[in-house]
Parts: C-alpha cells; sequence; structure tokens
C-alpha cells in the first residue's frame, strides 16, 4: 500500500472471493505444464542421443534453473503479499514499473502464443490417431480448440480447474501404464550398453536445447496468483512439488527407457513409450491432455497478467483490461483477447520462428526474478524479511547466471531478439513513466549506494581536484525561486548539488504547521520548474543565530556545503520584518564566517529575457580577474556554466587590470594560465577596474561574475565602492566572496596527499637511518666489550696493554658518537611520526579558509 496525496491507495482492489488453493491453483497447472510434450514425444529421442550418463546431467542442469528460480519466487512470495499478475507482479514490485511492464506485456503475448503452440501441438498429435479426413487439418483442429478452451476460461479459473484435474487423472494413467510397461521389460544388461551416447548422436547442448522447454512450466501456478487464497504458502509450496515431482518422472522414465529399449531405436522413434507401455493407449490419451492443460494453463494465466498490468494503469490503451466478472474478479475481456491472440497467431503460420523467441521470453523472465530477489536482497532494505528460510542471495544470482548461459546455449539469436524487444518497451516505459503507483526495491538500492559512495568518499583524502559546488540555495520568494534554481544548475555545471533552503520565522506548533506547508509549496515549484534541487525548509526564531547551525549541520559525512546562493536583497534581508540592508549584509559574514563561498546574484526578469533571447554561442560570461581566491572561485564557476546545455559555446572572457609589467606581459601570464588550468577563456587587459571602465567593458555582456566584499556592514565591490552604482547598469550578474582557495593547477600528486606521501616516505627514511646508526652504535659497543676484556689478560706494565688501552679509548669515543647519532635518528623517527600522525588526524578537518574580511 503506498501513499499518494496523503491517502492510502491500494496497488489493486481485493476481489472477493479466492477459491484456489496449493493444489488447485499451483500444483495442478505448473505439473501439467511441465510433463507435456516433451514428455511424450522427445524424452526417448534425447536419452538415445545423449546416453542415460548425459541425459541424466542434462536433466539436474535444466532443472537447476527451476529450482533456483523457485526459490527466488519463495522469497519474493513470503516478503510481499503477492496480487494477480504472477511473475510481472513480482518483478514490477522489486525492479519497478519499466522492467515490469516490459516483461508483463511480453509475458502476457507469450502465454497468448502459446495457446497456439500447445494447441497446434494438440492437433498435430491427433491427426495421427484419425484416418484422412477432408478439409480437416492441424490448423482447423487447432482452432477448435482455442475455442473450446476459451469457453472454460470464460467461465473461470475454477471451472478450467475443474477440466484439469480430469487432465491430471489421464495424465497420471499414461504414466502408471509406462511405468507398469517399463518394468516388465526391463533389462539390466541393456541400462549398461545405454548409459554412454551412441556414435553420431547430437551434441549435448543441442540436446539440451530441446529438452529445455520441458521444465519452463514451473510458473504457471505463479500467474495465478490473484485467485490463490494464500499465495504466500500456495506458491513455494506447490511449485516446489511440482518442479520436484517432475523432476522425479524425468529421471525414472529416463531411466526405464535405457533399461528397455536400445539407444538407436530411441534416436528415431518419437512415439517409443507407447511401445513401451502397457496400456498403448494410455499414452496417447496423456500425450493429448497434456498438450490440452498446457494450452489451458496458458488461458487463465495470460489474461490474469493483462489485468494486473492494466490495473496498474501502465498502457492506457489497456486500462478497459483491468475489468473483472464475478466474485472471483474472472479478467473476461483479457481472455476474450489471448484467445484472438491465439487464433491470429494459428492463422499467420511460423509457428516455430515465434517459438524460439516466446521461449526466450520464458527464459528471460525467470531471469529477471532471481535477479529481482538478488537486487533486493542485497539493498540491506529493513523491510526484505521473507519467511522462506532456505533462501539465499546468491543462490538467486546462480539463478540469474544459469539463465544466462540457457539463453546463450539454446539460440543466442532469439534471446538478443527478445532482450532487444525488453529494452524496447522498458525505454518507451521509462520516457512515458508517471507518478509511482508503488514502491519498489530501487529506492532501496540507490540509498545503500549512498551508504558505500559517501563511505568511500569518506576514506578517501579531500583534494583541490574533487571539488565541486555543494550550493545552499536560500530564497523565500516564490516569483524569484525559477531564478535562483536556475542559476544554480548552472553552477552545478553536471557535477554538483543544490538544496532549495526555505527559512519560517517564528518557533511553536504553528510555525512547525508553517514548515509542513512550506516544504510541499517548495516541492511543488521545484518540480514545476523542473530543477534537480532538493527542498529545505526551516523554521527559525533568529536567522542570525540560525544561520551557522543550519550551515554546519547540512550534508552527511564529506557532503557538506561549501557555497551559498542568494539573491541580492532576498531571503536574508529585504522583506522580513525587522531585518534590513545591514542585517542582510551581517548575515552574509556570518556564512562567509562559516567557510562557505558566497554568490549573490542579482537578476530579473529583463535580463533573464536578455539571455534567453542569444543563441548559446553568442553569449559571453565575463569574469574580473584580480589573481586571489575569489578570482580563481569566478572563473571555476563560469567554466561550470558552460558545460551547461544553456550555455554550450558560450565564451570566456577574463578581465584584468593593468600590471607595472605592462599590458603584454599581463596577457601573455594570463594566456599561460588559462593554458596551465585548461579552461578556454580570452585574456582582456582593461586600464583599470573602476566602476566606468566595469560598465564600459561588461554592459554588454551576457553574465558577470565580480568579486565583492562586506564592510561596514554593507557589500562592496572589491574596491569598497556601492554596488548600486554598478548593478542597475550591468547584465546579469553573480557577486562573489571567496571562502575557500581553490587551486586550479592543482596535481594529483601535490596538496594533503603529496604531503601524506611525502610524510611516508620522512618516515620509512628516517627509521632506515635510525637503523642503520643502531645497528653500528651495536657494533662499536662489541667492539669495545671486546678489546676491554684483552686488557684482562695483560699487564698494565706490557706494550699491548698500552696499545690495546689506547684502541679501546678510540673505540668508547666512537660508540659515544654513534650513540648520539642513534638518539639524533630516533628524535627525528618520532617527529616524522608525529607528522604523519598529525596530517592523518586532520584529514577530515576540511580546508583552511582565505577570507576577505
Amino acid at each position: 500500500m503506498n501513499e499518494m496525496n496523503g491517502k492510502p491507495v491500494k496497488d489493486h482492489p481485493e476481489p472477493k472471493d479466492h477459491k484456489l488453493g496449493v493444489f488447485s491453483g499451483v500444483f495442478t497447472p505448473s505439473i501439467l505444464t511441465i510433463l507435456g510434450l516433451i514428455l511424450f514425444l522427445r524424452m526417448g529421442y534425447t536419452v538415445g542421443h545423449a546416453g542415460l550418463g548425459k541425459v541424466l546431467v542434462l536433466i539436474t542442469i535444466a532443472n537447476l534453473v527451476s529450482v533456483l528460480t523457485t526459490m527466488s519466487l519463495s522469497a519474493i512470495a513470503t516478503n510481499i503479499q503477492v496480487k494477480g499478475g504472477g511473475a510481472y507482479y513480482l518483478i514490477s514490485r522489486t525492479l519497478g514499473v519499466q522492467f515490469g511492464g516490459a516483461i508483463g506485456l511480453v509475458l502476457f503475448l507469450a502465454q497468448s502464443i502459446s495457446i497456439a503452440f500447445y494447441c497446434v501441438g494438440f492437433a498435430e498429435a491427433l491427426l495421427t490417431f484419425l484416418p484422412p479426413v477432408p478439409f480437416v487439418s492441424s490448423s482447423s483442429i487447432a482452432a477448435v480448440s482455442v475455442v473450446l478452451l476459451f469457453l472454460f476460461a470464460w467461465l473461470g479459473a475454477d471451472w478450467a480447474t475443474k477440466f484439469q484435474y480430469v487432465v491430471m487423472a489421464l495424465l497420471a494413467l499414461a504414466l502408471v501404464s509406462f511405468f507398469a510397461g517399463g518394468l516388465m521389460h526391463w533389462d539390466s544388461g541393456l541400462i549398461r550398453q545405454n548409459f554412454w551416447a551412441s556414435e553420431g548422436g547430437l551434441p549435448f547442448w543441442v540436446l539440451f536445447a530441446v529438452f529445455f522447454p520441458a521444465v519452463t512450466g514451473f510458473t504457471q501456478g505463479v500467474n495465478m496468483s490473484g485467485d490463490l487464497k494464500d499465495p504466500g504458502r500456495a506458491i513455494p509450496l506447490g511449485t516446489f512439488l511440482a518442479v520436484g515431482l517432475s523432476m522425479v518422472v524425468y529421471y525414472l522414465v529416463a531411466i526405464l527407457l535405457s533399461g528397455t529399449v536400445p539407444n538407436a531405436e530411441l534416436m528415431v522413434d518419437y512415439a517409443i513409450m507407447k511401445k513401451v507401455a502397457l496400456v498403448p493407449g494410455l499414452i496417447s490419451a496423456g500425450m493429448l491432455a497434456a498438450t490440452l492443460s498446457s494450452a489451458m494453463a496458458s488461458f487463465l494465466g495470460a489474461p490474469r497478467i493483462l489485468q494486473s498490468i492494466a490495473k496498474d494503469k501502465i498502457f492506457k490503451i489497456l486500462n478497459p483490461f483491468a475489468k473483472g466478472e464475478g466474485g472471483a474478479d474472472n479478467p473476461r475481456r483479457g481472455v476474450l483477447l489471448s484467445g484472438v491472440i491465439a487464433l491470429a497467431t494459428i492463422s499467420l503460420g511460423q509457428l516455430n520462428l515465434i517459438a524460439q523467441v516466446v521461449s526466450m521470453f520464458f527464459l528471460i523472465s525467470y531471469a529477471l526474478i532471481n535477479y529481482a530477489t538478488f537486487y533486493e536482497s542485497r539493498t540491506q532494505s529493513p523491510s526484505f524479511r521473507p519467511r522462506f528460510r532456505w533462501f539465499n542471495p546468491w543462490l538467486s544470482l546462480a539463478g540469474f547466471i544459469t539463465c544466462a548461459g540457457a539463453i546463450l546455449a539454446i539460440d543466442i539469436q532469439s534471446g538478443i531478439m527478445a532482450v532487444f524487444i525488453l529494452l524496447a518497451v522498458y525505454q518507451y516505459l521509462k520516457q512515458k513513466r508517471g507518478l509511482a503507483r508503488w514502491a519498489d526495491s530501487r529506492r532501496s538500492h540507490y540509498l545503500k549506494q549512498i551508504k558505500e559512495n559517501l563511505n568511500a568518499a569518506a576514506a578517501e583524502v579531500e583534494h583541490d581536484r574533487d571539488w565541486r559546488p555543494f550550493i545552499l540555495a536560500f530564497t523565500r520568494d516564490s516569483k524569484r525561486l525559477k531564478s535562483i534554481l536556475g542559476f544554480s544548475g548552472w553552477l552545478e555545471g553536471g557535477s554538483g548539488m543544490t538544496a532549495a533552503v526555505r527559512l519560517v520565522m517564528g518557533q511553536g506548533i504553528k510555525t512547525k504547521r508553517q514548515q509542513v506547508k512550506a516544504f510541499q509549496e517548495l516541492s511543488v515549484q521545484i518540480k514545476e520548474i523542473n530543477s534537480t534541487a532538493y527542498p529545505l525548509v526551516v523554521p527559525v526564531f533568529d536567522i542570525s543565530q540560525a544561520l551557522p547551525i543550519i550551515i554546519q549541520s547540512f550534508g552527511l559525512g564529506p557532503l557538506k556545503a561549501n557555497t551559498v546562493l542568494i539573491n541580492w536583497m532576498d531571503e536574508l534581508g529585504k522583506g522580513i520584518p525587522g531585518i534590513d540592508a545591514s542585517r542582510y549584509a551581517e548575515n552574509l559574514r556570518i556564512a562567509y564566517r562559516e567557510g562557505v563561498n558566497i554568490v549573490v546574484l542579482n537578476a530579473d526578469d529583463h535580463r533573464w529575457q536578455k539571455i534567453e533571447a542569444q543563441k548559446p554561442k553568442e553569449r559571453c560570461i565575463d569574469v574580473w580577474w584580480k589573481n586571489d581566491a575569489a578570482s580563481r572561485l569566478m572563473l571555476l564557476l563560469a567554466y561550470l556554466v558552460t558545460r551547461h546545455i544553456t550555455w554550450s559555446g558560450a565564451a570566456i572572457r577574463v578581465l584584468s587590470c593593468e600590471t607595472d609589467g605592462g599590458r603584454d606581459v599581463e596577457h601573455n601570464e594570463l594566456m599561460k594560465l588559462m593554458e596551465d588550468i585548461r579552461i578556454d577563456a580570452d585574456p582582456v587587459i582593461v586600464p583599470d577596474d573602476s566602476v566606468r571602465t566595469i560598465i564600459e567593458m561588461s554592459a554588454g555582456t551576457t553574465l558577470v561574475f565580480l568579486p565583492c566584499r562586506i564592510r561596514e556592514n554593507q557589500v562592496l565591490d572589491a574596491n569598497g565602492g556601492s554596488l548600486m552604482k554598478l548593478l542597475p547598469y550591468l547584465p546579469m550578474t553573480a557577486l562573489v566572496m571567496a571562502a575557500q582557495d581553490i587551486d586550479l593547477e592543482a596535481e594529483p600528486d601535490t596538496g594533503a596527499q603529496g604531503e601524506l606521501a611525502q610524510a611516508e616516505d620522512d618516515v620509512t627514511q628516517s627509521t632506515a637511518k635510525y637503523e642503520a646508526a643502531m645497528k653500528e652504535s651495536l657494533q662499536l659497543q662489541a667492539k669495545t666489550e671486546a678489546l676491554t676484556a684483552q686488557l684482562v689478560n695483560h699487564p698494565k706494565e706490557s706494550d699491548e696493554f698500552t696499545v690495546i688501552l689506547k684502541s679501546a679509548d678510540l673505540a668508547l669515543e666512537d660508540e659515544e658518537i654513534a650513540f648520539r647519532k642513534v638518539a639524533k635518528a630516533k628524535a627525528k623517527v618520532e617527529h616524522a611520526k608525529k607528522k604523519l600522525e598529525s596530517l592523518i588526524n586532520g584529514m577530515g578537518a576540511g580546508k583552511g579558509t582565505n577570507r576577505q574580511d
């Protein structure tokens, strides 16, 4: 259940009467689809070509897809309340409307076309028992079969289930007849001969492709999810019972065939089970019943998938198919459409070509079910609490990989075609997506990625090369919201982020209600102007006291605000009772002292219209350069603006005053700087930066970046002059104060990383010198001790004693020198380690400021 506009909305209206249980709703349609034509017409063929040993491996691998996907189905089915739509519902509620809608639509078409396939198979099998009759063909018999099955589906799942009980009885009798005949003709010597493949047998993966469709019916019960009493219990239990029993049946049939018929005969006789069976007619009846039951299961599943899609209102053209009839909400309109598609498919022919693509749709749906389960479990969402005890996310991933491998093994071309169709529908839904009608797992996945990425970013050292604008855009004027957020979007340059901040004055319950209302209004306004900013509404009693708290507390981990953007005389001053221009300037100073850059935007409708009237390549951005922190920040922001599509191809001019070195020297230095920092800008040397010069040079441009400062509670230009002498005569203008000095020429091995690397090298080198000095000291100490020991063995009056004594004195002096070297080296090691530790501890402290006040 979701909430839209504050009101709970159900994903689907609950049908009044669920009738089907584990056996009737899941086990029966699944087992009857699995034990179909492949069992009766291709099992002997597969055993004959592969030999018993390989065919047992083949059955195991094919059923591995069923088992792994069933485990994933069971996990999802026991984690959410499963409504109608089967695999579509499970995938859409996990991977989202795009994947769900794409797989749901193609699964509906695949199931509808499958009705035709099974009915044609029934007709071809029936023709082998009938004498030639004029005007009777497989197509006509298949069409009549579709009409008859349509009547059962039209009456509802309960009637269709009764028909399936008859089919189940015939199928059981056919298998009993075959097993009885097989045991009567059992030859243990023959089974040893048939264990290995005969010469001329088909390759393993070709046989796998022939056999694999036999195991693709295990989701037929899932498609009945909307008609089940307890889907969370019925889907896991019924599907596992069907898969488990069918595996046993296929293993036993393969073993009995190998023990009764030589491989050479198995390879060429498709109807070999009739020859082995005790009552051959029962095999024919079971085969015919199996094909009809498979068609019936598809006739029940396809309309319910369509009905679920229609209830979700994904495709407007399908909305009428949401209507159901009776207490069981029988989707008769979907039944009618499925019948029409089946009849059209029979009339068109070319079933073999379409059949391959349809098989791929089923395989891709199984792959997505496994991936969806793995995806949701890896989001580590607290809401993922499946009651299925044997679930493991890595088994779901293995199921996804196994399905992908099966696609490649069976028919890579059909697989590519099916994937292409799915992606086409996915992209269509992505473009047409409206409001989400339910919660899926994607947001949990994004939140998990945020956590991992924040942790990874926090573990890395901050560097100037990583700087990007994280903007707090203050505005209380709804009319100017579009202006400031539009400009903020330009400053982001595709790499930054913006929080749109609105302050609500006051405290208490009334203010809290105002905050909620303001947040809703701001959210709607942001969406209306197609901005990517995040809304933030903060109740404050005093702006001056609240500003530092807002700036310091905003963000998470390494993601902190580094820039404040505000309209000229807006949120922090004009229009708020008790706050004048001086308070506006003082509040800007407070924000600036918190270490964030200040950008004040002066733009009105006339200035915006001027920009909109110009083509992107005709636009020009002026940056007034003083070779300080503000200049470097303005140049970087101007470059980021040109990365926005609105400013694609716009020119940047860097205007600098002529220095004592002369115009040419200043021009060349700026040219070299632009080349070094890799920003395409044209230096323009002006005689001065007076008000008159700035107006003359920049009045005709499109956007101007000007440095500013705060003096005596006034926002002034860089020279301390009044901005009111400048701003009225300039186009859109951004006034900038830089609290951070960004090194535009920063290289990867400079900055904190470089200092840290150098500190580590210093520790290594000083440690090596200390160890060498220590080694030398120990050697001299040993030498001194050896000479001292020799003195004991020589008389003091002897010449040898005098020589040894002199050598010992010299060695002792060397030892003292070495000891001092050790002490000095040890001190250097300790100093280097302290410096390294200080750098490591200071990594999270942030950059220093370069304030201009």
